[in-house]
């Protein structure tokens, strides 16, 4: 018989902790002053055509995902627990630079997942029927684009371009390069890694409350492959644990609980 499907409140940590607040604050740092630096960096530098550009873009797009997972983890109070309104307020500032997301709508849609995760009433899931991995994104990403928040990321880049125009010769090349290109690889990445992998197999999964698969990556990987995202099902299980801490939750699981959680340990390149 089939667990009853559970229908799980957001979760807070009962003790306040300064880790995520300490990584939020290093990873915007990281990506202003990486965008400031790329933006400026002369187009004489020797560098920007040799083999450093695609690691600089690399280093781009991880920045760039690691704003969406600062807010995602915001979105579940785990950023600061100890203090829910600046919580709040960094989660939307993250998602105001990863791509002018409004807040509350990422939130709700969010909770929503949470709530009836790979089901009907889902907004990251597709609508049910079997579909390609290109279709599915399309939905995902038609679920988050609104006309006020292209508005709002477009205006930015505008502005972005009118600032740059007295000190780059080329700037229209170097936010097309260090800024739309990562933020494009992040959503694919977000998608892949976040979504389209841990939900796609679904379909067999009632038994599980979750309906999500873990990727079966070592730890190094899985932080370069999108911030441990892809230890989805123990996010699901407990929503309430910041990213740093899932790779010591899927030990945890793996030790202690290895034939009740089979569809988090179990390979998904099938």
């Amino acid at each position: 018989m089939s667990e009853p499907l559970r229908q799980p409140e957001f979760r807070h940590p009962s003790r306040s902790s300064l880790g995520g607040l300490g990584f939020a604050v290093a990873l915007i740092a990281a990506w202003m002053a990486s965008l400031v630096g790329l933006l400026l960096v002369p187009r004489e530098a020797s560098w920007l055509s040799s083999n450093l550009l695609v690691p600089a873009i690399l280093l781009r797009s991880f920045l760039q995902t690691g704003l969406f997972i600062t807010a995602h983890d915001a979105m579940h109070g785990s950023l600061l627990p100890g203090a829910p309104r600046w919580n709040d307020r960094i989660g939307r500032l993250a998602l105001g630079l990863y791509a002018a997301l409004p807040w509350e709508m990422c939130r709700r849609h969010h909770q929503a997942h949470h709530r009836v995760p790979a089901r009907p009433g889902d907004p990251d899931h597709h609508d049910g029927r079997p579909r390609g991995a290109v279709a599915w994104f399309a939905t995902f990403m038609g679920t988050y684009l609104t006309p006020c928040q292209m508005g709002g990321l477009l205006g930015g880049w505008l502005l972005c371009l009118a600032l740059l125009a007295p000190l780059s010769a080329h700037p229209l090349e170097r936010l097309l390069l260090f800024w739309t290109l990562p933020l494009l690889l992040s959503s694919l990445q977000l998608f892949l890694i976040g979504t389209y992998l841990p939900h796609r197999q679904s379909r067999g999964r009632s038994g599980d409350r979750h309906r999500a698969a873990s990727l079966n990556w070592p730890a190094p990987l899985s932080l370069l492959a999108c911030v441990h995202f892809g230890y989805h099902w123990e996010h699901h299980e407990h929503p309430e644990i910041p990213w740093y801490r899932l790779p010591e939750q899927r030990r945890l699981v793996t030790v202690r609980r290895p034939a009740a959680a089979p569809l988090a340990l179990r390979r998904i390149s099938r």
